[in-house]
């Protein structure tokens, strides 16, 4: 028996309908350091993943471990404040379960956030960047053998509606592409210039595999990295993760007003 079948996805959205949690069309999930976001939403309904039978949970510092549903813009929205990722042990089968369960419960657009390494020197860090095509460098397959086939995850009409947002909210946005490796381990300098040669802007260990499950199940996905800290050969000295988390707390303003301008259009487009 596999993964998928001794916990599927139904028995999850099972559970987080029981929880109260349902009736949104749009979800997203908060990366390292940017869970903070949450606090924008009115009258939230806070569900700790341990509550949650099938529900894997993080071991990662900046993942608080729960989804949090409530209002914004007038729109019913989700948020996973956190994920688990490959490299804390999980299969691409557990690291996707929360992904195929929002879209059972009805979600028909996911933004997916994330935390990254920047690759472009001429960025500032840290800033924001919008995901328009990633690498999958994880050596492992996401999707189900019925679902092959499918390609580029990244939806451009939702994606043109944060850039719209990014302008009206004076957030500054890039593009590029997001090169996802298994991880622990941060990346060598030659490896980080092995990327840029494959035309990648920012690296990081998560996304890639939510991203392409979320549109085979049918899902708009948009992605939005976190350019969090100079990747390796660029940065003056070693990569650590309290650095990712400050850098979210130091741009959280920016981010949040992305999102609240951004996520609410993205419901009522896919409405």
């Amino acid at each position: 028996m596999t993964e998928t079948q001794t916990i599927p996805e139904a028995q999850l959205a099972a559970a987080m309908r029981a929880a109260g949690l349902g009736g949104f069309r749009v979800a997203a999930v908060l990366g390292s350091g940017l869970g903070g976001f949450a606090d924008r939403l009115e009258d939230p309904l806070v569900v700790p993943y341990e509550d949650l039978e099938g529900m894997p949970r993080s071991t990662v510092p900046g993942h608080s471990g729960r989804f949090v549903q409530g209002r914004l813009g007038g729109e019913t929205v989700l948020l996973q404040q956190g994920r688990v990722h490959l490299y804390e042990g999980h299969s691409a089968a557990r690291v996707t379960l929360a992904v195929r369960a929002m879209a059972e419960l009805g979600a028909r657009a996911l933004l997916l956030t994330n935390a990254a390494g920047g690759i472009e020197a001429s960025w500032p860090v840290p800033s924001l960047m919008r995901i328009t095509d990633h690498l999958n460098l994880q050596g492992r397959a996401p999707l189900r053998r019925a679902e092959a086939g499918f390609g580029c995850p990244y939806d451009p009409e939702a994606g043109a509606i944060f850039e719209q947002a990014a302008r009206e909210t004076e957030v500054p946005l890039h593009a590029g592409v997001y090169a996802g490796l298994l991880g622990p381990t941060y990346e060598t300098a030659a490896e980080i210039r092995m990327l840029a040669q494959m035309g990648a802007q920012a690296v990081g260990m998560s996304t890639v595999a939510e991203a392409s499950v979320a549109h085979a199940v049918g899902m708009r996905v948009v992605g939005i990295s976190l350019i969090s800290n100079p990747a390796a050969g660029i940065a003056t000295g070693p990569l650590n993760h309290e650095e990712v988390t400050e850098a979210g707390i130091q741009y959280a303003e920016h981010f949040s007003r992305l999102l609240q301008a951004g996520l609410p259009r993205v419901a009522q487009a896919v409405a």
